[in-house]
């Protein structure tokens, strides 16, 4: 068993984690995770990052687990991972053209042992007109993805500036996580046996 755990099935943050070289178990943690009526974007993703870190805390009492929930959010709504295509395109249009916020909340937790941090991201998408956003609509980039679109892939073409991290956008903020669990003493030797 790993000494780092992902209480998460998402694949952008299994990939950012493996970028680093470093070990680690994805267990998922299947929640309900409706926003609460009148719920702030900053409080959603605090709420449901230490809900997935301590149902999966139990089952790995040893090890520290990352919980962590990334939502998009424009003024004080929270756009959430669109259903179907009618969904991403009116994400899309309320997007273009505009500064939107992308939060993660992340908890480490170990035993009774948790931190917690939230991490705010400014994104400026440019104008988009009607047939570039039907293009990115069919290109189905956008399914399982808060905000319908993906700043890794084609949708970085319209992303005119990024104000913070840019891990977050995709999914977790790796500078503050790290820094966080080498602080906790999570990750013995990191960065420096890289390579060995």
């Amino acid at each position: 068993m790993s000494a780092l755990v992902l209480a998460s099935a998402s694949a952008r943050r299994g990939e950012l984690l493996a970028r680093l070289g470093i070990g680690f178990e994805v267990v998922p943690a299947n929640l309900d995770e409706r926003v609460a009526p009148g719920e702030a974007p900053a409080a959603y993703a605090e709420r449901m990052a230490r809900a997935k870190a301590a149902a999966v805390a139990p089952s790995r009492p040893d090890a520290w687990v990352v919980g962590a929930d990334t939502v998009v959010a424009l003024q004080d709504a929270i756009l959430g991972k669109p259903e179907n295509a009618a969904q991403a395109r009116a994400m899309l249009e309320a997007l273009a053209g505009r500064t939107h916020h992308v939060i993660t909340g992340y908890c480490l937790r170990r035993g009774a042992s948790e931190h917690v941090r939230v991490v705010t991201t400014e994104v400026d998408v440019a104008p988009l007109d009607a047939r570039e956003i039907e293009a990115y609509v069919g290109s189905g980039e956008w399914r399982d993805k808060a905000g319908g679109y993906a700043i890794q892939g084609v949708f970085g073409y319209a992303v005119r500036a990024v104000r913070g991290s840019y891990t977050n956008v995709v999914g977790l903020p790796l500078a503050e996580v790290v820094a966080d669990l080498r602080r906790l003493g999570a990750l013995p030797g990191f960065p420096y046996e890289l390579g060995r």
